[in-house]
């Protein structure tokens, strides 16, 4: 099994991350402000105006160290890697794969129900903590639909068919995500999901984690020899790397729909943490991204069993074992795709 790889974040505007020795500094107005271990990075993000030596993305690429560059907003800008590793016959079988509807939609349906069985966890867990809670009969009724829901997607005759079953559940699930959220500060009012660009706080959060999330798991598809860019369930689109957003799916409300809550119903996010741009656009400000990446990093470390495995891991390790588990699929050596479902194995 892969050990965690860890990730970098450079959220300083103006910073100049390079290479000194065996460690990656980071530096602001010609000052060292912090240190990482070369050999412990696996990933290295940076956000707005940032610069990188040289040296340090030659380092990187030699070293399967991925850099990604993102804007204020989390959008995805450019990412940067060195020449492609990995089976070439277990890419052509994942090709082949996702052009036959017959081995496509097995593994579809599963990445779907497994999504379904997580959100619904997350509005179980939500009914289980606050009982009496404003909207919990709401919210009872959302998360027995999605268990008729995530029980049919298991045999959705076709993949449109499928998606139509995933867009039934998004939409029962956000419709009551509002009441999951304990914060009353109205800047933190949520009245469902948009995207492209998020229009209110919660969006933002959302969309940010999701950023953050999609990363992962594409590093964790490239860690395997997966193409990122050739999904099962998501459509092929230039530019989109589907296979990522595929695996990501069982992952979103676990770890970043959880993290979005805590933040707000802890009240570790206020109104300085977000800005409302001309646009209309809502974004977090440095202090708030710097509060989710610390969020988002702590909620990697928590450990949990894998049901599948039966073995103890860390949760920022779920998109590396499933990636695993979906190459050996393809290679033939188990026979389905086991994805994920969140709490089966505590």
């Amino acid at each position: 099994m892969k050990k965690l790889l860890n990730t970098l974040y450079v959220t300083s505007e103006g910073a100049y991350v390079r290479k000194d020795g065996e460690t990656v500094a980071v530096e602001i107005d010609g000052t060292t402000r912090a240190r990482a271990p070369a050999h412990l990075l696996g990933q290295i993000v940076c956000f707005g105006r940032t610069a990188m030596s040289p040296d340090l993305m030659a380092f990187a690429a030699e070293s399967g160290i991925s850099v990604a560059y993102l804007g204020y907003s989390g959008k995805l800008q450019a990412r940067v890697e060195g020449p492609q590793s990995g089976n070439v016959l277990l890419r052509r079988a994942q090709h082949a794969a996702t052009d036959a509807p017959d081995a496509a939609l097995p593994v579809a349906r599963a990445m779907v129900a497994a999504k379904i069985a997580n959100t619904r966890a997350l509005l179980r867990r939500s009914l289980r903590d606050y009982p009496d809670a404003q909207g919990a009969a709401a919210i009872d009724d959302a998360q027995r639909g999605l268990d008729f829901t995530a029980r049919h997607a298991l045999i959705a005759p076709d993949l449109d068919a499928l998606r139509g079953r995933e867009g039934e559940a998004g939409r029962a699930y956000w419709d009551v995500f509002g009441h999951l959220i304990r914060n009353d500060d109205p800047v933190f009012a949520f009245s469902g999901r948009n995207r492209r660009p998020p229009r209110d706080a919660v969006n933002a959060i959302l969309s940010f984690l999701y950023v953050l999330l999609a990363l992962d798991c594409r590093a964790a598809c490239e860690s395997h020899g997966l193409d990122p860019q050739m999904g099962f369930l998501h459509r092929d689109r230039p530019g989109r790397m589907s296979l990522a957003l595929d695996l990501m799916e069982e992952m979103r409300a676990p770890m970043a729909d959880r993290v979005c809550l805590t933040l707000l119903n802890r009240r570790q996010l206020g109104p300085r943490d977000v800005r409302r741009e001309e646009t209309g656009a809502v974004l977090l400000s440095d202090e708030g991204r710097a509060t989710v990446l610390k969020a988002w990093q702590e909620r990697k470390r928590t450990e949990l069993t894998h049901a599948w495995l039966g073995e103890r891991i860390a949760l920022g390790l779920v998109p590396q074992v499933q990636a695993q588990l979906l190459a050996r699929h393809l290679r033939g050596d188990i026979d389905a795709y086991p994805a994920w479902i969140w709490g089966a194995g505590r």
